[in-house]
């Protein structure tokens, strides 16, 4: 019986640690000759030779499954794998790579994420692959090191501002758009105050980054921001918020019927009576001082929903006057704003909110 063969075109790359090969594979063919269970690129022999740990992270693979059915789901950067010459052929004058089509042959060096988030998608998604053929087991750990130790985390707050250049409405352009308007307007009471693109510019109450700001918005407006995006850029309408939904997407129907503004005006009001009921706490640099850093802001953005939900009107709208009157029911002095009574971390904003719920009467 005639061998079964993946045959894809393919060019020869020459570089100091040799030749390489690039070419362009169906993921299923990928799939194919990568793997025949997903336990097993849990723990690879590279790993283990480098000591750097990547174990599979079925929470990241849930999220690519999720991903590559989006309209403009993409990989750009390329699957790196080393397949022994017993499985694979150059052929120069076809410049065609011919590799057999069996499990477990290609060594994962790097895109096993992405490979795994492709195990159950059925519509066409090539990958570009890079195809080292028998490379020096030495040689992939190196690369293997080279590539995971030389990664550099792309901030959350620059992945959120690159939505603004998206002409489709999604929630976390939405989100993006109202954190920069509130850090600009010189009447707002966050003007100057969120670090855009999670970067200090020498303000002096910049505390807070635009990730965590967007973040927080994003929780009242959308349980999946990436399938409402999509939703949108297919041209679909994002369904509402009903029953015990609509309690706690409080903002969800304003972004629909592209009330933005509106929800910007909530934010502002909001953090204008906060500003009003704790002036010296919510202008206070003291490092020992927590209401206008991270943690207040989140403590105070969970409380936003049980303000929102008692006191907004029948049109959705929320004024300063009528949240001053919730929070001047809350008997916390801005003397009380400190580390040593709210600890750092969620620890310390959950027992903020709690005070906040409690004091207010809004449980």
């Amino acid at each position: 019986m005639a061998q079964d063969l993946i045959r894809f075109r393919c060019i020869p790359v020459q570089q100091p640690l040799g030749t390489f090969y690039i070419g362009a594979i169906a993921a299923r063919d990928v799939l194919a000759i990568a793997y025949a269970d997903i336990r097993r690129i849990k723990e690879r022999d590279i790993e283990k030779i480098v000591g750097i740990q990547r174990e599979l992270v079925l929470r990241r693979v849930r999220e690519l499954k999720q991903y590559v059915q989006n309209i403009d789901a993409t990989f750009p950067t390329s699957v790196i794998l080393a397949v022994s010459g017993e499985h694979a052929e150059y052929v120069e004058e076809r410049k065609e790579m011919r590799i057999t089509r069996q499990e477990d042959i290609a060594k994962i060096i790097d895109g096993q994420h992405r490979i795994a988030g492709l195990e159950d998608f059925d519509e066409t998604f090539e990958l570009n692959v890079t195809i080292f053929i028998d490379m020096d087991i030495q040689d992939q750990a190196m690369t293997f090191a080279t590539i995971n130790l030389a990664q550099t985390k792309v901030s959350k707050s620059l992945v959120y501002d690159l939505y603004a250049f998206q002409k489709a409405r999604s929630p976390q352009k939405t989100c993006h758009n109202i954190a920069r308007l509130l850090n600009s307007e010189s009447a707002s009471p966050l003007k100057s105050r969120i670090k855009i693109l999670g970067k200090a510019t020498g303000e002096p109450f910049e505390f807070i980054t635009q990730a965590t700001f967007v973040t927080a918005l994003l929780k009242y407006i959308s349980s999946d921001a990436m399938r409402d995006r999509d939703l949108l850029k297919r041209g679909k309408r994002v369904p509402p918020a009903l029953g015990a939904d609509a309690t706690k997407f409080v903002f969800r129907d304003l972004f629909i019927d592209k009330r933005d503004a509106e929800i910007a005006k909530i934010i502002w009001n909001y953090f204008d009576a906060v500003a009003q009921r704790w002036p010296t706490a919510w202008n206070s640099r003291e490092q020992g001082d927590m209401l206008n850093r991270t943690q207040g802001f989140s403590a105070l953005m969970r409380f936003l929903g049980p303000v929102y939900r008692g006191s907004a009107d029948s049109r959705g709208r929320l004024s300063s006057k009528s949240v001053l009157g919730v929070l001047k029911k809350v008997k916390l002095r801005d003397s009380d704003f400190t580390k040593e009574n709210y600890l750092p971390g969620t620890t310390g904003e959950t027992k903020l909110f709690r005070h906040l719920r409690e004091q207010s009467g809004l449980e």
